[in-house]
Formats: C-alpha cells, structure tokens, sequence
C-alpha cells in the first residue's frame, strides 16, 4: 500500500513538476536577437548602427587544463595565452567566459575546433561619428538604451527577439529543432532632423571659443524656424559614446534641455514683443530712461535699485532700448506691462514647461505663477532676471518671433523606416490657428530692433557682408550656490540670431558659461558668444545655398 500511495503521489501528485523537470534535461534554447536599428541625420549619413559579430567563448566546466586551452588558442585568436587563462579563470559564469568579439569566419571556424571553446552570433553598437553627435544619440548597455535617442526610443529601436528550443543529448548537444518562441522582428530605423555637416561647423566653432575662454561649458544650437526642426545641437564637454565606461557621467547629459540659467539680456526682445502686443508701449514713443540708477515704488511697493551696465541713456524708444541693451527701459515696460500680462505673455512663448523635444531629461525651467511675485520681479523678469529658461526654449522663443508671431515646436527625429525599408514620414502636430503674437510685431521686433542691435548695438561682431543678421546679446550673473545674491565672477556668455532677416532661414543660439575672466578677457555675449554664433551662421546658409 505504501508503495502504490507512493506511485500515485509520483505519477499524479507531482507529474507536472517532474514532466518539467525531465524538458529541461531533454531541451535547451538559444536566443536569437534582433538587430537594433539603424539611427541616421536627415541626409541618410548612419549616426548608429549594429554590426553583426561572433563572440568567442570558453566553457570553463569542459576544459580540464585551462592552459593547454589558452596556448592552443592564441595563436587562432591573436591574444595573448596569459589574458585568455585569465579570462577563463575569472569568469564570474560557470558555463560561460568571453575570450573575443571578431567578424572574421575562418577565426570563428578555428576556434570551435578546440575542445570547449565555442561561438555564437550577437550584434555590437557602433557610432561612426564619434562625439559630434553623442549628446543627441545617446548610447547602449546590456540593457537597452541608456542615454539620448537610444532611451528615449529604445522599445522600437530594439525590435522583437525569439528563441528557438532543441532536443539534446545527455551532454546537451542539440540534436534537431523543435519549436521556436516568439517572431523575431528587427528594431525599426529612425531619421532624425540634425545635418551632420552644421553639427560640425556649431561643435568646432563652440569647441575652439570655449577652449580659447576656458569656458566650463557650452551649448549651440541651430534650428529651422519655419517648421522647428533641429539642425544642430552640441553640448560640450560631451563624450565618445564608443567609450562610456571612462567618461564623467556628467558629460552623458545634453546642457540644451537639462541645464536651465537665467537669461539676461536674451530675454528682452520677447518681454519688448509682448509689451507692442499688448499696446502698453508703441514704436515710435520714447521712453525716459533716466540719467542715473531707477528706483522707487510700483504699486505702492518699493522695487530697489535698477542700474545700467556702463551709461545712462535718457529717452529711448523700444528699439533703442533693445539696441543699447537698456536694462531700465526693460524695468519701465515690465512695470506698464504688469504681472499677469508679462507672466501670461511669457507662458505663451513657451517659458515654464517642456518644449516637447524627443529627448530624456528635459526640464520646464522655472517662472513663477503671478501669486508668488514681489515688487522686485515686475521690473527684473522683463531683462532676464528672476526667470529661469533652457536653451531650447529661448530658440523656440525666437523661432515664433522669426516665423512671425506663429507658434514652433521645436522637434528632432523627422521619419521612422520600418522593416521593409518604408520611410514614414512623422507629421508634426498642426500649430494653433492664428498668431501667438501680432505679425507685424513680430516682423518689427526682428526686422527692425533685432538687425539694430547687429548693425548698431552691442551684436556688431555678429554682422556678415552677404546676409543682414539680426540677433540679441546677452550676459547674465550666475547665482551663488552656497549663499544668497549672484556671483560678480561667473558669467553666461550668450548670443541668439537668425538670418537673412528679411526672411530667416536659421536660428543659432550660442550660450557659453563661466569664460574665465582671470585671462584679462571680456566675458559678454557680445564679445564671447557673438562671433561664434555669425560663423556658424557664415558656414551653414553658404551650405544650405540660402542667397
């Protein structure tokens, strides 16, 4: 009786476990992987592709004399029989230790000759272009993507793998299929909007300013204001996405969409475009700008002390005031403005949440809702104090005001190639009907005070013989990290523009921080960044062929 309740606990009780039990001894799989895809710029140039490889590996459980092994090894795989018996002594894998990555078959066909060295077929991630674009792509691990395009489209970059089960022999050599697990699908393709050809001329252009400033870091940054696509986007210090494992995971990040800093100066001709807009000041009125430092009250409450950079400037109309970069004038229209327009105007371009772009890691800046402003914040915000932007948000600003007054969302990845080679081109969401801003504002605010300030103010060093640019100077102190107030050493450096103005084509924003003062150097954005941003400018509308 004992034995027949034991059979039937056997046979009955415990059979699934035991029928999964012998599966395993009768069947193993192998993983197919499929080839992630295939990232290009807008000129089909490969930013990041996967190469096929074989890996050669030992099985350090069937080789008895790990240096019998490793001697007759090296010579079949060019290494050293030292490293190899290292590896296989090291393997933190009982079944599994990888000797070398290689495309070349007749290695591959040597090496499985030797009694527990095998091979099997695996994908490896390639950058061709290095570090120009490694603030943008991204790069892999062993789990996907980790940084850039690569994570943010990871899932359909990494396509659909399957497995495939043999019968085995005792010794676990397959003996013929059985089934297969799953389809394997290839990841799909994606064309982004950067040209290769301008991120180079914006990273050598902002490599050698920041070298020569010694400059902590810097962003640059090109765009189509018509339809908000990408150009280029550089971030420096940046990386070799080919090596990750020795670089400062501080470089990964991309300083356009995660770094947020107050404006300055840049700031101006949106505050300048929504005050005509509002109808609280006009073109042609002039402004008192007084003679000396502005102070007083504002609705009853004191709004401190507001100085000049160098001179005082009496009456200025809104065009000179952009021109000479006049931080009272800038107070005064603030202050005609008033919170809850300045802050709703400043929300319509965008300032204080996500431009959107297909990139991980994006911050909204800050602007504070209206409730929480003081009397101070009405005469600052409108000059770029008291605000805190990204890069991408003031190109985006100034695309809407180059593409007169329409609103632009800036975007990156242009098409995705599905896996029978179909490009599907992504239609961008339709922009809202109607102006953000008045078209003639816009058109007044670039055409007009904008080109002043190349021609007359403080841009000069960003004017070009061939094409009218207009654009906007801009410093700003940084703030202290250990204690209240700014700093009267640390500086960014910045400097916005477009050409031709008439009909702009490109937005080039450069921003540069902290430029080392202790050089003797200047340190404005109108001396560091300026005529970084009109040679990226010079080199990329004589590339696109824009007369």
């Amino acid at each position: 009786m004992a034995l027949a309740a034991r059979c039937f606990y056997l046979q009955s009780v415990k059979a699934e476990h035991y029928l999964d039990e012998s599966l395993k001894q009768q069947r193993a799989f192998r993983s197919r992987q499929p080839q992630r895809g295939v990232i290009l710029d807008c000129r089909g140039r490969v930013l990041a592709a996967s190469n096929g490889v074989q890996t050669i590996f030992a099985d350090p459980q069937e080789i008895k004399d790990p240096k019998d092994t490793s001697n007759e090894l090296a010579p079949v795989v060019d290494m050293g029989a030292h490293i190899i018996c290292q590896k296989i002594h090291e393997s933190s894998s009982p079944r599994f230790a990888r000797i070398k990555n290689t495309t070349d078959p007749v290695e591959c066909e040597a090496a499985r000759r030797i009694h527990g060295i095998g091979t099997y077929s695996d994908w490896q991630r390639h950058y061709p272009m290095g570090r120009l674009v490694s603030n943008v792509i991204g790069f892999t691990g062993v789990d996907g993507g980790l940084e850039g395009i690569e994570f943010k489209y990871d899932q359909a970059l990494s396509g659909s793998p399957a497995r495939n089960f043999f019968l085995i022999d005792p010794y676990r050599r397959p003996i013929r299929p059985k089934e297969q697990d799953g389809v394997l699908t290839n990841g799909v393709g994606i064309i982004l909007t950067i040209d290769s050809t301008i991120q180079q001329f914006a990273r050598d252009e902002l490599a050698k300013r920041i070298a020569e400033y010694e400059a902590e870091s810097g962003v640059a940054i090109v765009a189509e204001p018509r339809s908000g696509a990408i150009l280029a986007m550089v971030s420096l210090p940046d990386f070799d996405p080919d090596h990750v494992g020795t670089t400062d995971p501080n470089n990964f990040r991309s300083r356009a969409i995660t770094d947020s800093f107050e404006p300055g100066s840049i700031l101006k001709p949106i505050a300048a475009a929504i005050a005509l807009d509002a109808g609280v000041v006009n073109t042609t009125e002039k402004i008192f700008c007084e003679n000396k430092p502005y102070s007083g009250k504002h609705n009853g409450k004191s709004f401190g002390t507001i100085r000049e950079y160098k001179e005082y400037f009496g009456d200025l109309t809104v065009r000179e005031i952009l021109m000479k970069s006049s931080n009272i004038g800038m107070a005064k229209i603030g202050q005609r403005l008033d919170k809850e327009r300045l802050y709703e105007g400043l929300r319509l371009f965008g300032f204080g949440e996500k431009t959107g772009i297909e990139l991980p890691g994006e911050v909204d800046g800050l602007l504070w809702t209206p409730d929480k402003w003081t009397s101070y914040s009405v005469a600052r915000i409108p000059w770029g104090q008291e605000i805190s932007v990204t890069a991408m948000q003031m190109v985006r600003a100034y695309c809407i005001l180059a593409n007169g007054g329409r609103l632009v969302n800036p975007f990156l990845v242009r098409a995705i190639v599905d896996n029978d080679g179909k490009v599907n081109q992504l239609q961008q969401p339709p922009p809202p009907v109607g102006f953000l801003i008045k078209n003639d504002v816009a058109r007044w605010v670039v055409g007009e005070a904008l080109v002043s300030v190349v021609n007359e103010g403080g841009g000069k060093r960003a004017k070009l013989d061939k094409w009218q640019v207009f654009g906007k100077t801009g410093t700003a102190n940084i703030a202290k990290s250990d204690s209240r107030g700014y700093s009267q050493r640390d500086y960014v450096s910045s400097f916005i523009c477009g050409a031709p103005a008439e009909d702009p084509a490109i937005v080039v924003l450069v921003s540069i921080r902290k430029p080392n003062r202790s050089l003797g150097k200047h340190y404005i954005g109108g001396i560091v960044a300026a005529p970084v941003a009109a040679r990226i400018v010079e080199r990329t509308l004589t590339y696109l062929g824009v007369d």
